[in-house]
């Protein structure tokens, strides 16, 4: 199974700095994707992966994060 994990943040600079920390970590470009007009960066996670995924997230103090089902 695979989770979309999606935060949303106040600024662009936090998007960036998120992606960036996302991208540094390991997680593949093309499990990124952003909403620049939302501020908002959602990743494609294994279930194993989700939890670093999430903490990783809330590294940079999105106003919200929320969980869904990739299926």
């Amino acid at each position: 199974m695979s989770a979309i994990v999606t935060a949303v943040y106040g600024s662009d600079t936090a998007v960036t700095n998120t992606i960036e920390d996302l991208v540094a970590t390991g997680i593949p470009r093309d499990r990124i994707v952003t909403d620049a007009s939302g501020h908002q960066v959602s990743v494609t996670a294994s279930d194993a992966a989700e939890p670093e995924i999430t903490e990783i997230l809330q590294r940079h103090q999105p106003t919200a994060i929320k969980t869904r089902s990739a299926t």
